[in-house]
């Protein structure tokens, strides 16, 4: 009988240090449930959900735009069309129709899928995915659809343009280049040459980052092969 008494105490014992135990550490006993983590996505598909979101876009528009480069590149030398010349050339900010065929020569396609891979961070960025800015394109209108960068510029929000769809940015891109004065060199050499690795060297201004970022573009450029689009 006392043999039993001693084994109830002792059991007694260990269930209430077992459920003093759990009143401060809930978990105690309980298998542990794995950790939930969020799904990781391989660099092989990230990019190439990069590729079908943003590669057709801009073959699209560097086909609309080289088009209407060569429809105007034929009225400027049949002299015929004059009136919408001279509305282009207001448009584009242009003095002479010399200056006019360099800002609407479309620049390779290499370069812009390049851009698109950087300022984008591959389409995962918050303004990609957000307000289709695939740029990371600058807005100074509040008249205009836009929402705001997530850092400041020291009081003041920066705010980032909100386009309708990728190719709506893509357009805007181009027409950035086209007009800029900061871009009016990058808009010579265009002229004289297709080469990539060469034009990238002229886009010193588009980033803080100066010439550091040309040479970011063209590793961009020639690690994923991306001049292959060039030759389509």
């Amino acid at each position: 009988m006392k043999k039993f008494a001693v084994i109830f105490a002792a059991l007694t014992i260990i269930f209430l240090v077992f459920f003093t135990v759990r009143a401060y550490y809930p978990n105690f006993g309980k298998f542990a449930e794995p950790t939930k983590t969020a799904p990781t996505i391989s660099v092989a598909k990230k990019k190439a959900d990069f590729k079908a979101a943003i590669i057709p876009s801009v073959t699209k528009i560097y086909g609309d735009l080289m088009q209407q480069y060569q429809q105007v590149a034929e009225a400027i030398e049949t002299a015929s069309d004059n009136d919408k010349l001279a509305a282009l050339r207001q448009e584009y900010r242009a003095t002479d129709n010399a200056e006019l065929l360099m800002a609407l020569k479309p620049h390779p396609q290499s370069i812009a899928i390049a851009q698109a891979a950087l300022e984008s961070s591959w389409a995962t960025s918050r303004f990609y995915r957000e307000a289709n800015n695939v740029f990371g394109v600058w807005s100074f209108n509040a008249n205009e659809p836009r929402i705001a960068a997530g850092k400041k510029r020291g009081d003041k929000t920066i705010w980032i343009k909100k386009y309708g769809s990728v190719e709506d940015s893509i357009r805007d891109y181009y027409r950035t280049l086209a007009r800029g004065d900061a871009f009016k060199e990058f808009r010579q050499l265009k002229m004289e040459t297709n080469n990539p690795f060469e034009l990238v060297t002229k886009l010193d201004r588009y980033s803080e980052l100066g010439a550091e970022y040309g040479d970011e573009l063209a590793a961009i450029i020639r690690f994923n092969k991306f001049d292959s689009y060039d030759q389509q």
